[in-house]
């Protein structure tokens, strides 16, 4: 009784590869984002930044390879805030009615769902790498075999700790309605926020005082931040704006991602327990 999660687990994962338009938008759309958004862009901010000189002895690194980190992060955040959608599909079709009433934990419902959701953060982020190197982004630059190795686990395990916590949220809203149109528009009205006041696209430094305020409690910010650290260095230059981060800045980013994950752990496991579908 132990492992019933695996079976929402492969359901979710059945359903995606078998929606074929669904699984190749989700696999295309980061790589085209990549490749017209973050091309057209990266010869605009070269071409600005390229009169402020980086400090001696301070890597210097092109606004594509820097974008790179943040279509990661946006990425993982569309497919997160989605991931309770098929929770609304299950209601409506009665399916989630007879999953309340087996002897399955619900919180393997809960367990199944993020799993799943992860997976498939985990398969786009490998595809923005790849896809990144073929269009020049400089990931990983002067690092050893085995460094390269220790930093993709790094950016994976931000990446899944991230991916848990807002597809907690999603499962929890999903819970609560009753259609899918209400989540898209809950997640239209939070994406544009959270993506743009974060560091995803460029250096908070630039925002209003308000706005970096508020982007230090954004988990996308904690996000990139992490993604940065491991693919680019300690210590890079972009943009006119030189990054310093210390392993002490890592590990606040990725206790700030876990506490959140437990928050809305907290939050989704009560509203599975009080749920009732008729």
């Amino acid at each position: 009784m132990a492992w019933e999660f695996l079976t929402v687990y492969w359901r979710e994962m059945i359903r995606f590869t078998r929606f074929r338009t669904q699984l190749l938008s989700s696999l295309l759309q980061p790589a085209l984002w990549m490749a017209f958004f973050g091309v057209a862009m990266s010869s605009n901010f070269n071409r600005f930044a390229s009169a402020v000189a980086p400090p001696a002895g301070i890597v210097p690194v092109d606004y594509l390879t820097f974008m790179a980190a943040g279509v990661i992060a946006m990425t993982t955040l569309f497919t997160s805030l989605f991931g309770g959608i098929s929770l609304l599909f299950d209601k409506n079709w009665g399916l989630m009615r007879e999953m309340l009433a087996s002897p399955m934990p619900r919180t393997h419902i809960m367990l199944g769902i993020s799993l799943s959701g992860m997976t498939k953060s985990f398969i786009q982020v490998a595809i923005i790498m790849a896809f990144g190197l073929f269009l020049g982004v400089q990931f990983f630059p002067g690092y050893s075999p085995a460094r390269v190795v220790v930093s993709i686990l790094g950016i994976f395990l931000f990446v899944g700790v991230f991916s848990l916590g807002f597809l907690l949220f999603s499962s929890t809203i999903s819970m609560r309605l009753e259609s899918p149109e209400g989540l898209q528009g809950i997640i239209t009205l939070l994406t544009l926020p959270l993506f743009f006041v974060s560091n995803a696209l460029y250096p908070i430094q630039a925002f209003p005082p308000l706005l970096q305020d508020l982007s230090i409690y954004n988990p996308l910010t904690h996000l990139v931040t992490g993604v940065r650290y491991f693919a680019l260095g300690n210590e890079f230059f972009v943009v006119g704006t030189n990054y310093s981060y210390t392993p002490a800045d890592i590990l606040l980013s990725f206790a700030y991602l876990v506490a959140f994950a437990a928050v809305m752990y907290a939050v989704a496991h009560r509203t599975f327990q009080k749920a009732v579908v008729t």
